[in-house]
């Protein structure tokens, strides 16, 4: 309300000027003074009505922020384990907190202002903000979950009941829109002419919503419904700038149909009645319906005959002396290739340690590229991780001996412990651990069908500067419970294994002749409710040699 001060200070000034100028030797002057001091008086009731609706506002804000905090705070894990609570707290500091800056500087306390400066820096950025609404959509898609359960918040497993609001259900749509992704920005459109047609209040109107449907469903490649949108659109707001020769457009192109004027009419009307389903466009990744749905628990391929190969044992690795008194629980996931869970693999205290070293350390998972061999950071991997080193502490030197004790396999050349936290929707899909060799179509007999079907490319080695060979295994510690979505998926031969606290998964990447198993190329799902940590140790091929020698044939 900056435009009052000025006022006040011409009024003001107005009043020196006339004293300078002796009003007090003359009564009539002196009247003049009278209408000056009310116009100040009613400049002054307008400046506190004024501040005090400000006040209002941001008193109703810091209430409705006082209670979010005090639930998010007690337990920040649980509460941003909800994706719909992590995209609203993107969505929060990127674009509300500003504008609450914006109300507050009009005339405010300093001390505020400053502290909320400093605090703005580490406030998400606008790619944040993007980022985590791409999540929502692409845990919609993977899960099918309809637009009204995410809005509503309704998700298996959430501990936080969270809406979306129409803004909220917009501002999706809009970012979809931005991304030239028109099969969300239908969904999320609909949803927010659906919150706004059951009455909830919103700042946004029915017309900016069928402004982005119309084109969109016009871009999905249905016309008619993109003519019947724009003309409910015109009814909104027969004053929008666009939608005419919108109309225009659609209409001439379905005249190049050789659509009649009664035909148009007919289709029309037809058209206000129906449901339109518009498919998902298709995806660069081949085995995409495999692996969400391994993600969705379906399509797991665990047979009778299967699961009677599958046994529990203690294990102590042919007597380790660490292993005798406390030998480890060990369970078969799956037969072939074999891959077998240990039970009580890492305590509370430990992963708690692991967990606090790792924090100030995680910074965006890269992948390496399989032209150049560059590490990058890519849209499929969406983590955050650390690498820790035995002399980072005692446990992590604990840790990496207990995962050599129960392989039996050398530690010296293994990778660094990295440990991983997954975001609002993270996920890895589908991926090799090892570095891809120069093909033999002959081990397309034993069992590595996938790798003609994906297309197969050499690629760098991308251990060639380690010296230490090939990634032998990979040792997968789960460090969270996960309430749902996070499973690790193997889209070749059906399999899915679900995270469980305190548990390790560990299995083969190459077999004894040194050629990689293409059945284990595998995904981590993206998390739908909770916060996913994992610590996994990638094992090398040298120093193997008389631990892991190869076998007479080229599998096991």
């Amino acid at each position: 309300m900056k435009h009052w001060i000025p006022f006040l200070l011409l009024a003001i000034g107005c009043y020196v000027w006339q004293t300078q100028a002796e009003f007090f030797t003359s009564i009539g002057q002196m009247t003049d003074l009278i209408y000056v001091e009310k116009d100040l008086v009613k400049s002054l009731k307008e400046y506190i009505k004024a501040e005090e609706s400000k006040l209002t506002e941001v008193k109703s804000w810091a209430e409705k922020l006082d209670q979010l905090t005090r639930t998010s705070t007690s337990d920040p894990e649980g509460y941003l384990g909800h994706p719909v609570n992590a995209y609203k707290l993107m969505k929060r500091l990127n674009t509300d907190w500003p504008k609450l800056e914006s109300l507050v500087l009009q005339q405010t306390s300093d001390a505020f202002i400053a502290n909320l400066s400093i605090q703005r820096e580490n406030f998400p950025t606008d790619e944040d903000e993007s980022g985590a609404a791409k999540a929502l959509l692409r845990l919609q898609d993977t899960y099918r979950l309809d637009s009204e359960s995410i809005s509503k918040g309704r998700l298996p497993g959430a501990q936080h009941i969270v809406f979306l609001t129409v803004e909220d259900s917009f501002e999706l749509g809009k970012i979809a829109y931005n991304d030239g992704d028109y099969y969300h920005t239908v969904l999320w459109m609909q949803q927010t002419l659906k919150q706004l047609e059951e009455g909830e209040p919103s700042a946004v109107t029915q017309a900016e919503a069928l402004d982005y449907l119309s084109y969109s469903v016009y871009q999905m490649g249905d016309i008619h419904r993109a003519v019947d949108l724009t003309k409910r659109l015109i009814a909104a707001d027969p004053t929008h700038s666009r939608a005419q020769s919108n109309l225009d457009y659609f209409k001439n192109l379905m005249y190049e149909e050789g659509k009649s004027d009664q035909r148009m009419d007919e289709e029309f009307y037809q058209s206000q009645s129906k449901e339109e389903v518009y498919m998902r466009p298709d995806n660069y990744l081949s085995e995409r319906d495999s692996y969400e749905a391994l993600c969705r628990g379906e399509g797991v391929k665990m047979t009778t005959r299967r699961q009677r190969r599958l046994f529990c044992r203690y294990q102590n690795n042919n007597n380790h002396p660490r292993l005798i008194i406390a030998p480890i629980k060990e369970e078969d996931e799956w037969d072939s290739p074999h891959i077998v869970r240990f039970h009580e693999m890492l305590s509370e205290t430990e992963i708690g340690k692991i967990k606090e070293i790792a924090k100030p350390l995680l910074a965006r998972a890269t992948v390496r590229n399989s032209v150049t061999g560059i590490l990058e950071t890519a849209t499929y991997r969406i983590s955050k991780s650390a690498w820790l080193d035995d002399d980072e502490h005692p446990i992590v030197k604990r840790i990496n001996q207990r995962i050599g004790d129960i392989t039996g396999l050398e530690m010296e050349t293994a990778e660094l412990l990295q440990v991983a936290n997954y975001g609002v929707g993270g996920q890895y899909e589908p991926h090799f651990d090892f570095s891809r060799r120069p093909f033999d179509s002959n081990l397309a007999t034993l069992g590595n069908r996938l790798a003609t079907f994906l297309n197969y490319k050499d690629e760098p080695d991308a251990f060639k500067e380690l010296g230490t060979g090939n990634r032998l295994a990979t040792f997968l510690n789960y460090m969270s419970d996960v309430p749902a979505g996070g499973a690790t998926v193997f889209p070749d031969f059906g399999a899915a294994i679900y995270p469980k606290k305190g548990t390790a998964v560990f299995w083969y990447n190459l077999f004894r002749s040194g050629e990689g198993d293409y059945r284990t190329r595998h995904a981590a799902c993206p998390v739908l409710v909770g916060s996913k940590w994992v610590s996994n140790k990638w094992i090398h091929e040298r120093g193997q040699e008389f631990k892991r020698p190869c076998g007479l044939t080229e599998v096991d």
